[in-house]
């Protein structure tokens, strides 16, 4: 039977019951619900009938759904109200630890510096520039804060300067849906175009007259699914669909090449992708196929004179680089530039005029190779760290031999650096400032390994403060992803010091699913594998406690999306392993979901999760489904986060998960649901409302630890 939070609140007002600690006593009180009366809903299947109580919750118009969302959100606040004062206090330390007002490093881009900039108090960033030097008067591009100023949400999607560099093609949500409208700004006038263009998603592209916009819409499964061409002044109506991606399972991407002499559509599925090319300077005309999509087969591609340069995963699980001329770039053309390595995953090939630079993982980290064009010498960039995270970043210009390169790691800040590629000579240009006095040999990072199930060695990045004792009683924070081949990388965290300085050892679980140690390590994780997925996470939080750095009455868990996924299939497989867990966003309706394909996604990720319309693939996902394997058993302190307006997970697959588990669950654990009900999937936009949101999750698994200031 569900419990009805309004009533729970009325209960603890009543008794006085508004202790965290002591909410659980009232958690599930046995009252009737008043959608009990609502019929459950019937799925039935491959001789398989599932009953839903709650698929009621789908119906976001209804009154009852949003005032059961806001009576359980009334319930965490008052559930959470005694940590009121620790939520300031670490969201005061968060804030007193970044540098307010504060710019990013000044990058190239033809006659312009191009950096944005943030000021104490305000909470968007302000995007400006400044012609020929960094010393030039500065021109404000977009005030985000301007643009903000009477919404609860406000997220930038497009930013694209045209090639001339006289007009701003910037895209914005509102909502958080993640549907975007697209304005157009004369930066010599400052003046907006009359030129409004909505329904688009987050990708657009100028052609070379610099009046022709490309750009791409949404179908009503938030399928970018279309291409449209615009002319400058003229109406939305009037623009020409160059494309219709009717195969539900690719979406559709524009953007132009870094020589700015090609338009490149992407038409990208979970495992195969396909790339139209168009000369930029030619933009009537039709866009050509470059490589003719196939199922498995996988590549992107960037330009260089008279080459294409792709990588693929043709003949090359890890990914291998060739070259074919822009005339005819049939596969009977290419040229192996870079061939397959087992060990080392190839994750992007950037091109510049002189040099080739190679993102790449090796031993499950990140790394960059620079290769000269001219004669092949290569040579790879070295970092200090063993266990880091490099990549690139704002590297607009093509002519040049000056990388762009951002790196940090579990104790080191984002460090921005600029790096000659022939001279080899790395040059830090900025180190993002921690203040208060933060002292990074203060801190211990490393990398250890669990044992999974089937023997594989899984990866685990940890950090913690120096001189920490394994002796078991110290609190731990493990987290984790284990999706779509995505790499949970080590990162730096200037509101993580506030656990680290209480204690905490701080663990990442580079599980199966992700791409850490590249594509094997992806695909050994995804369809009939995922539930390694699951077990990998489990046997990591195992070696935490058997290596001493934790307990299991000390160890929090959390992820995200995906991620929250792993932690709701955990917490049904081994709820006694974990004291407390968070789970934001969480993807825990599985098998409904993926039976549905007019939900954002279904149909592009059956190659990730199957299609339960097969029955193999319907009987494992429902062995992992969250929300259908909750059992009768006593779960730990669980806090579940959510966006009404999330496009990626439904706000209904939190909500309904949270429902039967107040239902079917035993045991004091407390169960605590907050709904934001102005934003999407990533949470709140402003910069201070999300440290507010860190600050709140932090509290609840201090709380919830008994860890007091």
């Amino acid at each position: 039977m569900r419990v009805d939070p309004a009533l729970i609140l009325v209960l603890l007002v009543s008794t006085g019951a508004c202790q965290a600690h002591r909410a659980s006593c009232v958690d599930r009180p046995q009252i009737d619900a008043p959608e009990a009366k609502r019929m459950p809903k019937k799925l039935a299947i491959h001789d398989d009938v599932r009953i839903d109580p709650y698929y009621w919750m789908r119906d976001r118009d209804s009154p009852e759904l949003i005032a059961h969302l806001e009576a359980e959100n009334a319930y965490t606040a008052m559930a959470m109200k005694p940590t009121q004062g620790l939520q300031s206090k670490l969201f005061l330390e968060f804030k007193a630890r970044i540098q307010e007002t504060d710019s990013s490093v000044p990058y190239r881009h033809g006659p312009y510096w191009y950096y944005s900039r943030t000021v104490e108090g305000l909470q968007y960033a302000i995007y400006c520039r400044k012609r020929g030097s960094i010393d030039a008067a500065e021109q404000v591009l977009l005030d985000v804060n301007e643009l903000a100023r009477g919404h609860e949400f406000f997220q930038l999607g497009v930013l694209a300067i045209s090639p001339d560099h006289r007009l701003l093609a910037y895209g914005f949500d509102t909502s958080g849906d993640e549907i975007y409208t697209l304005r157009i700004k004369d930066l010599d006038s400052g003046e907006l175009l009359d030129d409004a263009l909505t329904g688009i998603s987050g990708s657009a592209a100028w052609a070379a007259d610099n009046r022709t916009l490309f750009y791409t819409v949404l179908d009503p499964a938030m399928r970018p699914h279309k291409l449209f061409r615009h002319r400058l002044g003229e109406a939305q109506s009037a623009d020409r669909l160059i494309h219709h991606e009717t195969d539900e399972a690719y979406h559709l991407d524009v953007f132009c090449s870094r020589s700015e002499a090609f338009v490149f559509l992407h038409l990208g599925s979970i495992d195969s992708d396909e790339l139209r090319y168009l000369p930029a300077d030619r933009p009537d005309e039709d866009f050509r196929v470059l490589l003719p999509r196939k199922p498995g087969l996988e590549y992107a591609a960037a330009h260089c004179g008279e080459h294409f340069y792709l990588l693929t995963n043709d003949q090359a699980v890890n990914f291998r680089v060739v070259r074919a001329p822009v005339r005819d770039p049939r596969r009977e053309r290419w040229e192996e530039i870079i061939p397959h390595d087992p060990a080392v995953k190839l994750d992007a090939v950037d091109l510049f005029s002189d040099h080739m630079v190679i993102s790449l993982r090796a031993d499950g980290i990140s790394g960059l190779r620079v290769r000269r064009l001219q004669d092949g010498a290569t040579h790879d960039i070295r970092f200090p760290e063993a266990v880091h995270t490099v990549w690139l970043q704002d590297n607009t210009e093509f002519h040049t031999d000056r990388l762009r390169i951002a790196y940090e790691s579990l104790v080191t800040p984002e460090s921005i650096y600029d790096y000659a590629m022939d001279s080899r000579v790395l040059e830090l240009k900025k180190r993002k400032p921690v203040l208060g006095g933060y002292r990074p040999e203060e801190y211990e990072s490393d990398r250890i390994h669990a044992t999974a199930s089937d023997g594989t060695r899984i990866p685990i990045s940890i950090v913690h403060r120096k001189g920490l004792q394994r002796d078991g009683r110290n609190p731990a924070w493990l987290t984790g992803y284990g999706a779509y081949g995505v790499s949970y990388d080590p990162t730096f965290s200037s509101s993580r010091l506030s656990l680290l300085d209480r204690g905490f050892v701080y663990a990442i679980a580079h599980v199966r699913g992700g791409g850490e140690l590249g594509r094997p390590w992806y695909d050994a994780g995804k369809l009939h594998h995922k539930t390694r997925t699951f077990t990998d996470f489990i046997a990591c939080a195992e070696r935490l406690i058997s290596e001493g750095y934790t307990s299991r009455q000390r160890m929090a868990i959390s992820g995200g999306s995906a991620g929250g996924l792993l932690i709701g299939a955990v917490l049904n497989m081994r709820p006694d392993l974990f004291r407390v867990a968070v789970a934001d966003v969480p993807f825990v309706d599985v098998l409904t979901t993926m039976l549905d394909p007019s939900i954002p996604l279904t149909v592009i990720e059956y190659r990730e999760w199957g299609n339960p319309n097969d029955r193999r693939d319907y009987e494992t996902i429902k062995s992992y489904s969250p929300y259908d394997n909750v059992r009768a058993q006593a779960y730990p302190d669980l806090l579940v986060l959510a966006g009404l307006n999330d496009p990626r997970v439904q706000y209904w697959e939190p909500s309904k998960w949270v429902a039967r588990l107040r239902a079917l669950k035993t045991g004091d654990g407390i169960l605590l649901q907050r709904t934001n009900m102005g934003a999407g999937h990533m949470g709140a936009s402003g910069r201070y409302d999300y440290l507010k949101e860190i600050a709140f999750e932090c509290a609840f698994v201090l709380d919830r630890l008994g860890i007091k200031d």
